[in-house]
């Protein structure tokens, strides 16, 4: 047995899952954190047993335009030691490119206002995202302060937005090759879903296909990566988040890359207790380093 397997089964040992306790992580539902027109943008705000826990921020997926932020997956990061929020934020359909964006840094913002409110470490963000989420979470986190995206919603305009690790899980990345790269399914699914975010598809309006594109935004500041996609997508080509991690590696990034074979899109395998522990080392390493002394992830092929 090597070293980091080792460490992944003292780490997934130790990641109880709210069945295994039978608890369930205190929440906060329906927070406020900013207003469009008379509409309210709320979170929900799972807190851990600890005070002063790092922040994680929760994406939905849902094609842009579906779910909520009641999907949220990941209960065992509360449980390890993680305050988590998770968004609600309008639908394309109604908050088209860049309106998603605006919305989730305003929620940034907030959550770093609002720290010593709710009692949560805001020093230093996690984002994290699945399938569209994916996509917001990789653009957010490669987005920090850029000015055409962080928008004027809410009340903290001069608080930072920036998040410091980001977890995509199939997310897309490069908008404009997305569709060349997807199977007859995906193409079916994709396409509605790229009109309602951008206005157009990509190749009628490639310029604003790649500012919602994080592999474009890519440069030496960005925070690390952490990338998980299974291998028989037909939703979500894996090789977006291929790109994404390209993209990294050629600016000398932080990016791991799990890459789950003979698994599809958002199949349950993905928030299992295996892959769950490589992401909370993931996140311990760059949001609670001290706990840590070698890197969270040493896999970029599973």
């Amino acid at each position: 047995m090597t070293i980091r397997s080792m460490a992944l089964e003292v780490l997934a040992a130790g990641l109880l899952t709210t069945a295994a306790t039978g608890q369930t992580p205190h929440k906060i539902a329906d927070i406020e954190y900013a207003r469009v027109g008379d509409q309210s943008l709320k979170l929900d705000l799972y807190q851990p047993a600890t005070d002063h826990a790092p922040l994680l921020v929760w994406l939905h997926g849902g094609r842009w335009e579906s779910r909520s932020k009641e999907r949220m997956p990941l209960a065992a990061l509360v449980d390890h030691g993680y305050a988590l929020a998770s968004l609600d934020f309008r639908p394309a359909s109604i908050s088209r490119f860049p309106g998603q964006v605006h919305e989730i840094k305003a929620a940034l913002r907030f959550l770093r206002a609002q720290a010593a409110r709710y009692g949560y470490d805001a020093t230093r963000i996690g984002i994290l995202g699945e399938s569209s989420g994916g996509h917001l979470a990789a653009l957010v986190g490669t987005t920090n302060g850029h000015r055409d995206l962080e928008g004027t919603l809410g009340e903290h305009l001069d608080t930072s937005s920036d998040v410091h690790a980001i977890v995509s899980y199939f997310g897309a990345a490069n908008l404009v090759t997305i569709l060349a790269q997807s199977t007859p399914h995906g193409i079916e699914v994709r396409t509605p879903a790229l009109k309602r975010l951008l206005g157009a598809l990509p190749e009628e309006n490639e310029a604003l296909a790649r500012l919602a594109s994080p592999v474009f935004h890519v440069d030496a500041g960005d925070p690390p990566l952490l990338l998980l996609h299974g291998d028989q997508d037909a939703q979500m080509p894996v090789n977006q988040s291929l790109e994404l991690q390209g993209a990294y590696e050629s600016a000398r990034l932080d990016v791991k890359l799990i890459v789950v074979h003979g698994v599809g899109h958002g199949d349950a395998a993905f928030f299992d207790r295996d892959r769950t522990a490589l992401v909370a080392a993931f996140l311990d390493a760059h949001l609670r380093p001290r706990l840590t002394s070698e890197p969270s992830v040493a896999v970029s092929r599973q």
